[in-house]
């Protein structure tokens, strides 16, 4: 068994030498800054440093709840963060279904394209196309509607019709992308079930409901346990680019108070706090929901 091991790892020697740059990387920019979760019981500043700095026990966490802003932050961040799921996972799955049934080649190859490309756009670009479009003085949108006798409508400064622009925005620049994922499955699917379905004289929309649903339900569980992770994680970019005050009631979250009090105000204990909240309640999340894939012997572990 010792022989058979060493000549295992002799074997695999390259791949392991490759995934020593990945392991660096985690330990590095992902592990070790864990340690920074430290100050969230500490008053810390940066003249005396992280371990230097008075420990002050649970007082920011008592502070963070003491704060009448505290439990709209987090409302705020779940709900969008909740509903940005709800609404947007059941897109990259469509999606990649239809891209799978285009038999023309060249057709596929330019939708897959275009889907796949706003992806790459910063969110920086993406709120400058929002605001082009839906602008209330120059915004397409208005200008269409005032072309047929319409009132401009403030789309950005309602609360409503921005939550509408922001989910619609979001399912716009990831869904593409997304589909990538659930693309690769349906392509591991075995094309024999396919032909046996037809065969007992199942259309294409039982296929899809029979052969490739079932088929990719493994990475669909997934990959909703792993957004389920994400549920207190809205994001910084998307939301400081869309959002305005006057629309604040519901464009506040965790990660724009992070850098509004945390580096903008250097209450750097406070959101460790905040951090460190968000992090807990992702895991435990994230526990939930493979404990109830496992009901359905989907778990991730």
């Amino acid at each position: 068994m010792n022989h058979t091991g060493a000549g295992r790892l002799r074997r695999n020697a390259p791949l392991l030498l490759m995934f020593l740059p990945v392991i660096a990387f985690f330990l590095t920019f992902r592990y070790v800054p864990m340690l920074g979760n430290v100050i969230a019981f500490k008053q810390y500043n940066l003249m005396e440093g992280v371990w230097g700095s008075p420990w002050v026990g649970l007082d920011n966490f008592r502070m963070m709840f003491d704060n009448p802003m505290t439990l709209q932050i987090i409302r705020n961040t779940f709900l969008l963060s909740l509903f940005g799921i709800l609404l947007g996972f059941p897109f990259p799955i469509l999606l990649a279904i239809m891209l799978n049934e285009l038999r023309t080649l060249w057709l596929k190859k330019t939708v897959q394209t275009l889907v796949y490309l706003p992806h790459f756009f910063s969110w920086v670009i993406v709120g400058g196309i929002v605001v082009t479009l839906f602008g209330t003085q120059a915004g397409v949108v208005n200008g269409w509607i005032a072309a047929f006798g319409g009132e401009p409508v403030s789309f950005l400064y309602q609360v409503q019709t921005w939550l509408a622009i922001y989910f619609g925005s979001g399912i716009w620049k990831e869904a593409g992308f997304a589909a990538i994922i659930y693309l690769a499955a349906i392509g591991n699917i075995d094309p024999h079930l396919y032909e046996a379905a037809g065969m007992d004289g199942a259309g294409k929309l039982k296929q899809i409901w029979h052969v490739t649903l079932p088929g990719i339900a493994p990475v669909v569980t997934l990959m909703f346990i792993l957004s389920m992770g994400r549920v207190m994680e809205v994001g910084f970019d998307q939301v400081y680019n869309l959002q305005n005050a006057v629309v604040s009631s519901v464009s506040n979250v965790i990660s724009t108070y992070i850098y509004t009090v945390g580096i903008q105000n250097g209450l750097y204990s406070l959101t460790a706090a905040m951090g460190l909240f968000e992090a807990v309640i992702g895991l435990a999340l994230v526990l939930g929901a493979n404990r109830v894939a496992k009901r359905f012997n989907q778990s991730l572990w």
